[in-house]
């Protein structure tokens, strides 16, 4: 297994607009082949946009909706990786034949796609389904798994993927300054990311604390370190319909610590050299080596009352709405 050179990318989506954010994926994919990258990760749902499904019928939903591999993004996405020699992960939403429709993650190589993930917890809209299984698969020699957002929370998640061999968990996001019951939590206002230019500190102040930044620091690096494995973070940045998101995209590495974060108050995308030295000199190697799993196995694999929470969603379907 050799060096892999990975970009984080960060932007803001339009809603709907597939041919507006597939520009935007290329010229980022472009820039960031020219530096060398081996790959570069986009956010949850970055080529159909993400928040305004929350009001969509299921029509509306299977119009927006494509088949992988046949659709035309996934044809676009090709053409990109083959003409700047890059693997590329991006989000839609995808359909499949009995209408069924699922939130959906992609990494597209030149050979077209090579590994496509479900996402595990779906809450955005009820006629989303959940996916029932993990995502494992090999780029440029690394074992690489995939968790969309809410999956990242379920910690079980994390644990299993790398369980199944990955080194490498992509972590496409559409997160943070939402309302929660935790302190500090809710909606930054839009009119910050409308006077960035002209006040870029109240904004920042925003971005970083509690509703923001502030959170992702308390989980997301130890999901790294706790595992041993690279965590590449992707979250948009500017307004995703009516919420306004903070950006922040990431790599974090096998020790937890940050190599790469992107901080500009705009599109924006960083690149970190992976190595594999790392994995086996991290604690998360030793912790997942020193597992007793006759301990726990009955524990972990009990059945339970499921609940998922999103607070700034009105309750719908079966969903218990809370962060």
């Amino acid at each position: 297994m050799e060096n892999i050179k990975i970009t984080t990318a960060q932007f803001e989506s339009r809603s709907g607009d597939k041919g507006y954010n597939l520009a935007v994926i290329e010229r980022l994919a472009a820039e960031a082949a020219a530096e060398g990258s081996n790959v570069i990760a986009f956010h949850e749902c970055s080529i159909t946009g993400y928040t305004f499904a929350k009001d969509l019928s299921k029509k509306e939903l299977l119009n927006i909706a494509e088949f992988i591999p046949e659709g035309d993004s996934i044809e676009n996405l090709t053409e990109i990786a083959s003409e700047y020699n890059i693997a590329i992960l991006a989000g839609l939403f995808e359909k499949d034949r009995d209408n069924n429709i699922y939130k959906a993650h992609v990494c597209v190589t030149s050979q077209g796609v090579i590994a496509k993930h479900r996402k595990l917890h779906p809450f955005i809209n009820e006629n989303i389904l959940p996916g029932d299984s993990y995502t494992i698969f090999d780029l440029n020699g690394w074992k690489c798994g995939i968790l969309i957002c809410y999956d990242n929370n379920i910690l079980e998640n994390v644990r299993a993927t790398k369980l199944l061999g990955a080194d490498i968990i992509f972590m496409p996001h559409v997160t943070m300054c939402t309302p929660s019951d935790r302190p500090g939590a809710g909606f930054v206002d839009p009119k910050l990311w409308k006077n960035r230019e002209t006040d870029p500190t109240s904004l920042r102040q925003e971005f970083d604390g509690p509703k923001g930044r502030e959170w992702l620091m308390k989980w997301l690096p130890s999901r790294a370190h706790d595992n041993g494995i690279y965590a590449i973070f992707s979250n948009p940045i500017g307004m995703d319909h009516n919420q306004l998101k903070n950006g922040c995209s990431m790599i974090i590495d096998p020790y937890g610590d940050i190599i790469a974060e992107c901080r500009k108050l705009d599109a924006d995308y960083v690149t970190a050299l992976l190595t594999p030295s790392k994995l086996n000199q991290s604690g998360g190697y030793r912790y997942t080596m020193a597992r007793k799993p006759e301990l726990y196995r009955e524990i972990i694999g009990a059945p339970h009352d499921s609940l998922q929470k999103v607070a700034w969603m009105p309750s719908h379907g079966n969903i218990d709405q809370k962060e």
